[in-house]
């Protein structure tokens, strides 16, 4: 291996571990005391994950996924999934929390890498996706509020959530 290598895959962990933090901390700060969180790094089911990129013809980021299961007591909560879409030309990471009947509860821009089109970062319109679930439309510039400036990140960040949100439901029974 040559030295560039070895420090890309370094400077890789050290980047991933502090988006892996910041996203507990978002969870942890939704929360509240009171709530404990055990992560799992989930394999998505090959059949799954290649069904769900052809209907939203958007791939995954990877073939897995981190998890937060969150508890309260030893009542399954919550479960909170961090994936990556890509904006115009660099990843987008983003939080879904759902309740225990997977709908979506919270979403969060975790890290955000593009210039501009950093709209999608904001709460008025991260909260419209509040209380959709698998059945729900997703129709980006309908259902979903197009954002002028940030169209292409807007429209990967929805699609990305419709596709975790059904994942969840599908996966569901499997955590």
């Amino acid at each position: 291996m040559t030295r560039f290598f070895i420090i890309s895959l370094l400077l890789y962990g050290a980047i991933n571990a502090g988006i892996k933090e910041e996203a507990e901390k978002t969870v942890k700060s939704f929360f509240g005391s009171g709530f404990k969180m055990e992560m799992i790094k989930y394999n998505i089911p090959y059949d799954i994950k290649n069904g769900l990129e052809k209907k939203y013809r958007q791939r995954f980021f990877r073939n897995n996924l981190y998890l937060w299961k969150i508890y309260q007591g030893d009542t399954l909560h919550a479960i909170a999934v961090m994936d990556n879409v890509y904006g115009k030309s660099l990843p987008i990471t983003f939080l879904v929390i759902f309740d225990s009947n997977t709908k979506v509860i919270h979403v969060e821009i975790i890290k955000y890498r593009e210039s501009y089109g950093g709209t999608v970062k904001e709460k008025g319109w991260l909260d419209q996706f509040r209380g959709r679930d698998a059945s729900s439309s997703f129709e980006f510039g309908k259902e979903i509020n197009s954002i002028s400036g940030a169209t292409i990140s807007a429209g990967s960040v929805t699609k990305g959530i419709a596709k975790l949100t059904e994942l969840i439901s599908i996966i569901k029974s499997d955590l």
